[in-house]
């Protein structure tokens, strides 16, 4: 790194101690920028990148509930309102034991990137609990989610902060979430939240696009190459949405998934996953992966290793950050696997970036290629303020349309700053040259 951009980076570890995965996201983005700072030095000027690294506002919340047991709990709830240059904070709620200020400074930081690349108009944020739903009743989640909103409601609105689901808040949560605000506000702001039901200002495609997204960049970077995903077979990680939709996507442009996985194992099926079956066990019995081998001939569950011990020619991370080491990095690459496109935000660890790179495959970084959720998000936010509803063909198209323009403008980055190929520069230099002329243009707020 360059000086001025390492004392930068020194300055976030000293400040936020402790946050190892808030200092991985942040240093990744530094690092890329070298070249921008020695093409256009005025960007670290004004304290600009200082500037960038701290989140406008940090808030941190206990959440009272009560189970069905009539014992009270209290979990800790956080919004971390990033970077509102672009417009307004605009980013998922993640409930999860693991939720932390760290992890959800991470999140809200790697968010203002991603936002900026799909070119619609929205900062970055995000939020969370370290609430866990698994495994708690519909009446027990509604409670917390009511709970959780009473604060959340005080800081969030249409033109302000639009929270999304992320791990742990689906379309049921996102529903009793809507309601308390709703009934607190005495206002109903559909555009408040995304990821509605469709009866109540949701909108087609969203549950679908982040997976779709992801596909839908790999095709992208291989369409480089003259190539495509038809016959090629494709390793996925997670069982959640956006591994469900990207295993759909996948099959639909001719390509054959063989795996998914959850916190209990991996399953290979090398005939090809049944879609039908997997949603059925994941969204209707919200099961566990083990439920769909009981049921499918010729899968098989692994309990031990890793998903990334399979061979196959694609591969998707889809489950959540950190999830692919170097180690697994290694293995892919010996397996052949020429293509990574990475579903869920920060999955793969600096030693398997770098490991990617240094082979030359083909690697999409996440906050370019899983930009489909938020991007379809800000779509929905459209549809509401017009008070309409687009169909299904309307809204994928209008998805694939922004996801091919990502790509682009990472390819474009790229090759202006020096490195063709390189998608983690051209998608950090493109997101952060974005953001940095408006806070430039907004003077020192």
């Amino acid at each position: 790194m360059q000086d001025v951009v390492e004392k930068v980076y020194e300055q976030v570890v000293a400040r936020n101690r402790g946050e190892v995965e808030f200092h991985q996201a942040v240093h990744e983005v530094l690092e890329s920028l070298d070249p921008v700072i020695a093409k256009h030095p005025h960007y670290a000027e004004g304290a600009l990148l200082e500037r960038i690294v701290e989140p406008e506002r940090q808030i941190m919340f206990r959440i009272p509930w009560v189970d069905d047991a009539g014992q009270v709990h209290v979990n800790r709830g956080f919004r971390i309102e990033f970077n509102s240059a672009l417009g307004p904070y605009k980013g998922g709620l993640r409930f999860h034991p693991s939720v932390n200020a760290g992890i959800i400074k991470f999140l809200g930081f790697e968010q203002i990137f991603k936002n900026a690349l799909t070119a619609q108009g929205i900062g970055g944020g995000k939020g969370g609990s370290d609430f866990d739903p698994h495994g708690r009743s519909d009446a027990e989640v509604m409670r917390f989610c009511q709970s959780f909103m009473t604060e959340l409601q005080r800081h969030i609105g249409p033109s302000t902060d639009v929270p999304a689901g992320d791990i742990g808040v689906g379309g049921r949560e996102i529903g009793y979430l809507f309601g308390q605000y709703k009934r607190i506000r005495n206002s109903y702001d559909a555009g408040v939240l995304t990821g509605k039901g469709l009866a109540w200002g949701g909108s087609l495609v969203r549950t679908e696009a982040t997976g779709y997204g992801a596909v839908l960049f790999a095709q992208s970077m291989l369409s480089t190459k003259g190539e495509s995903l038809e016959g090629k077979k494709v390793i996925v990680s997670g069982a959640g949405n956006v591994a469900i939709y990207a295993i759909e996507k996948a099959q639909q442009l001719g390509a054959t998934p063989i795996t998914f996985s959850d916190s209990s194992g991996y399953v290979v099926d090398e005939a090809g996953v049944d879609l039908d079956l997997l949603k059925q066990v994941k969204e209707v019995e919200r099961g566990r992966v083990a439920d769909y081998v009981e049921r499918r001939p010729g899968a098989r569950l692994v309990t031990g290793g890793s998903v990334w011990d399979v061979p196959g020619d694609v591969a998707l991370p889809c489950a959540t950050q950190n999830e692919l080491d170097g180690d697994a990095a290694a293995t892919l690459l010996r397996n052949g696997c020429g293509v990574v496109s990475e579903g869920a935000n920060m999955p793969s660890t600096p030693e398997a970036v770098e490991a990617f790179q240094k082979a030359g495959i083909l690697f999409g970084p996440g906050k370019a290629a899983n930009a489909g959720g938020v991007a379809t998000s800000a779509l929905e936010m459209e549809q509401n303020a017009g008070r309409t509803r687009w169909d299904f063909a309307t809204a994928e198209a209008k998805l694939t349309d922004i996801m091919a323009d990502i790509h682009d403008s990472c390819v474009a980055a790229a090759d202006e700053y020096g490195r063709p190929g390189d998608y983690v520069l051209g998608a950090n230099a493109a997101g952060f040259t974005r953001v940095a002329d408006v806070m430039i243009a907004h003077g020192i707020v």
